[in-house]
């Protein structure tokens, strides 16, 4: 998630650049993906050229790989990001699809199966950038953007012929968390916890955790930065009861995985050093999906250490 280099940081000489495309290179190493997916802020609106050499580089893989967009990539408009998407389309590996306009740039379906069968479905899907919102005081301001009434409806659609062709379980992935993480986050962490201060290896022991959220474990060191109200997005997710994983980026030094009401709440790990970041936070996230759905998921923390230049 957020790799959020601009055209200049590609330049192989900078420091970004290697300790990004280093850090890939681990993740793809230990890991043996079968898909690469970037959970957004891919660069910064107008950084073509930097797309352009993101995309050049995931190619090199020979896995396929597929994007949502972040608000950074949003930020310019439709017309910037179908600029980049126009380019994308042109790389082999790049399993991207606009979707429908109405709705924004990259609602799309990754269906996995194993030897025919359905397994997974993967639904891709744009969270903007912002959207009006009015405060407590009556004023009216802006927020972080929110999945869209038609995209709910969207979702509805498609979670209904998904199970119409077999594929029951399901995962989300965009950039801008829903409201939801902060009801998760509340119910799962102990409230004598001083959240800045937990520490990664804290997170994993289980005694910041209330009771029942014991398997939980990540930090979360700065807001969740959703849109400020519920949008209505994980009511309709529990009332399909078909997904059972959402994964969203966004906030760079938050990577908590808390289960729940039947839903596993990801932060994906910010990969690299762009805009901001915690060298301790960096690295991947990974799904292992079996016969049975998404059976696993896990952090790859790779130590940037060896990449930074002194």
């Amino acid at each position: 998630s957020d790799p959020q280099m601009g055209d200049s940081e590609w330049e192989e000489s900078h420091q970004h650049y290697k300790i990004l495309t280093e850090t890939v290179r681990t993740l793809v190493e230990r890991v043996h993906p079968d898909l690469i997916t970037v959970s957004g802020d891919l660069s910064w609106a107008g950084n073509n050229i930097a797309y352009e050499k993101l995309a050049s580089f995931l190619d090199t893989f020979r896995i396929p790989w597929a994007p949502v967009w972040g608000n950074h990539d949003n930020q310019d408009g439709p017309e910037a990001v179908e600029k980049v998407v126009d380019g994308y389309l042109q790389h082999p590996y790049c399993l991207y699809e606009k979707g429908d306009p109405a709705i924004g740039n990259g609602n799309y379906i990754i269906r996995i199966t194993e030897e025919g069968r359905p397994v997974e479905a993967i639904l891709m899907m744009d969270s903007h950038d912002r959207d009006p919102w009015v405060n407590e005081q009556g004023e009216e301001t802006w927020g972080w953007a929110k999945l869209i009434p038609e995209q709910l409806e969207w979702y509805r659609q498609q979670i209904e012929a998904l199970k119409a062709d077999g594929f029951t379980d399901t995962t989300m992935i965009m950039h801008i968390p829903i409201y939801a993480y902060w009801d998760a986050w509340k119910a799962a962490i102990r409230p004598d916890v001083e959240h800045e201060k937990l520490t990664v290896e804290e997170s994993y022991n289980g005694s910041c955790w209330n009771d029942g959220y014991k398997e939980c474990f990540g930090v979360r060191y700065e807001d969740i930065c959703s849109y400020p109200e519920d949008e209505g997005a994980f009511a309709l997710i529990r009332e399909l009861g078909s997904t059972h994983h959402i994964i969203s980026g966004h906030d760079h030094v938050n990577n908590f995985v808390i289960p729940y009401e039947g839903v596993k709440f990801i932060y994906s790990m910010k990969t690299g050093a762009g805009c901001y970041w915690k060298p301790i936070l960096n690295g991947g996230t990974v799904l292992r999906i079996t016969a049975q759905g998404v059976a696993d998921v896990h952090h790859e923390y790779v130590d940037p250490a060896p990449y930074m230049q002194k």
